[in-house]
């Protein structure tokens, strides 16, 4: 009986080191959610790339309570250290929202030296009007919480102080208004939240247009498969949106935007990630 359990002992070590080692070879990729979020708005990301052979990350963070300064500064870098991202290949990151300000901060004063590529989905890269005017609500300051200033054009913004990118970034930015809060407010095309313009950042290696709100993007099988498609290649491939011409795209979300509802998403022709076409340095 010893030695049945010793035997078996022997090869449960043995497929933990396995496990380890293939870990280790996988290349990485850190996904961060927006505010008042948790890592689950990101899983079905982390499902779609741990399928295309990353082995995914999906970091839930304090971000209601702890200021954005840091999480950056202390807080990822924790998580990063205690997952042993640092042995990966690379180390690739997906953020949404406010998410994207922590990759630019943390990047900015530690970046690894296995940085691989960043994708970022609905930025405030310039800070967002929406939550200037969020922070004139009482319910909206409870809901954000101490980020919210942090995440405006004003004095306390972050993003203005972040600089340009000098890091392979494609950026992801959506165009259906479904949330009518700051609809005043919020100046040009943008998602609800953040406009096309605050979402573009210098030295940005690719920017794309989506028809799709603030946060339902993530979920859209468009969006994911264009994330796997920058971290392979470092572009986005305009022919995978889904087979549909962009002045198509643009008018049917500009009749959905009238309608107040979100465009349905133009997926059909989506390939599913596999690890040929998704997968892997790129």
């Amino acid at each position: 009986m010893r030695g049945l359990r010793a035997v078996l002992a022997l090869f449960v070590s043995a497929a933990v080191v396995a496990r380890a080692t293939e870990d280790d070879m996988r290349e990485c990729v850190v996904l961060l959610h927006g505010v008042a979020l948790s890592g689950w708005a990101m899983q079905p990301l982390a499902r779609a790339l741990e399928e295309a052979g990353y082995r995914a990350v999906n970091v839930s963070y304090p971000s209601r309570t702890l200021p954005l300064e840091e999480i950056a500064r202390d807080f990822l870098p924790a998580q990063l250290a205690a997952q042993g991202v640092a042995a990966a290949p690379r180390v690739h990151f997906v953020a949404h929202s406010m998410g994207s300000l922590v990759v630019r901060a943390y990047l900015r004063d530690r970046r690894p030296a296995n940085l691989g590529r960043v994708v970022m989905l609905g930025p405030p890269n310039h800070g967002s009007v929406a939550a200037d005017a969020a922070a004139e609500w009482a319910p909206l300051r409870w809901l954000v919480g101490v980020n919210l200033p942090r995440l405006g054009t004003g004095e306390a913004g972050v993003a203005p102080r972040l600089g340009r990118a000098d890091f392979e970034v494609g950026i992801i930015a959506g165009t259906s208004r479904v949330n009518p809060l700051f609809e005043t407010v919020l100046k040009g095309e943008h998602d609800g939240v953040v406009t096309l313009e605050s979402a573009r950042l210098d030295g940005m290696s690719d920017f794309l247009v989506v028809p799709h709100s603030h946060t339902v993007m993530l979920w859209r099988k468009e969006v994911i498969a264009q994330v796997a498609e920058f971290l392979r290649h470092g572009k986005f491939r305009r022919e995978m949106q889904g087979g549909v011409s962009r002045p198509h795209r643009e008018r049917d979300a500009a009749l959905d935007n009238r309608r107040g509802r979100e465009t349905p998403p133009y997926n059909r022709h989506v390939p599913r990630l596999t690890r040929a076409s998704a997968g892997g340095a790129g």
